[in-house]
């Protein structure tokens, strides 16, 4: 892996500077750790009777709301579950976008209040009531002195920021970034989504040997950049035509 040296570290962008710019650093090869799987203390059972596919939006929200805020992640970071006011705002957003949403077995919630360097993107079974939690990176447009905290939202054009609200997943392709999902936002704050190519993607400079390194994820130009081993497993699990939510607590 190619990375910036960590007297650079300020400028840590991979949608601005190459990998192949920065200095080699050797990483000694490890299981990846950025994926932490949860469980929200909630039984199949509890749900027999509600798992409509249909109807899990408005089914499951009281199960959910109760069950998230005690949920603790076993992260020697003291990552937790996704709080409860912003996953009940990602269920009320399935709800009000049920017109646009095909899918509501499965959700995403991206905590942006929560700094670059913890795992806070999370990937919610609505069938079940299990999700995982992967590292996803904020817009630098959204962290001007990258400090590794979302400072603002914007949904201007060029301006390289994150912007809050309900994305309706889209199609699948392959473009600069290898692999990728198209979004369309659903709400004002959003809505510019598509004409700013915002999409979720990899990225080099979002993984565990960068938090080590740097203390800090690399900034996107504004879309939800994964690791790349994460990836594979949040394309599968959320598109097309499903519900991702962005914002913080």
């Amino acid at each position: 892996m190619d990375i910036i040296p960590p007297d650079r570290a300020g400028e840590l962008n991979g949608s601005v500077l190459e990998a192949s710019q920065y200095e080699a650093i050797h990483f000694e090869p490890q299981a990846p750790r950025c994926r932490r799987s949860l469980a929200l203390r909630v039984t199949r059972r509890s749900f027999v009777g509600t798992a409509v596919v249909g109807l899990a939006g408005a089914a499951l929200r009281p199960v959910f709301a109760s069950q998230a805020e005690s949920a603790v992640l076993p992260d020697a970071a003291g990552a937790k579950a996704v709080s409860r006011p912003l996953l009940q705002r990602a269920l009320n957003a399935l709800d009000r976008h049920s017109g646009s949403i095909d899918h509501r077995d499965a959700i995403g919630i991206a905590d942006f209040s929560l700094h670059s360097r913890t795992p806070r993107f999370h990937l919610l079974n609505l069938a079940d009531g299990t999700a995982t939690v992967h590292l996803v990176a904020h817009g630098r447009g959204s962290d001007p002195t990258h400090t590794g905290w979302l400072e603002r939202f914007s949904n201007e054009p060029r301006s390289h920021a994150t912007s809050a609200g309900a994305y309706r997943t889209g199609a699948l392709y392959v473009g600069e970034h290898g692999r990728s999902m198209r979004l369309e936002g659903l709400d004002p704050s959003n809505d510019h989504a598509a004409e700013r190519a915002i999409v979720v993607h990899g990225a080099w400079y979002v993984s565990e040997e960068i938090v080590t390194h740097f203390g800090m994820l690399g900034r996107s130009e504004g879309c939800l950049a994964l690791a790349n081993s994460s990836l594979e497993e949040v394309l599968a699990r959320l598109g097309p035509g499903r519900l991702i939510y962005a914002d913080k607590t």
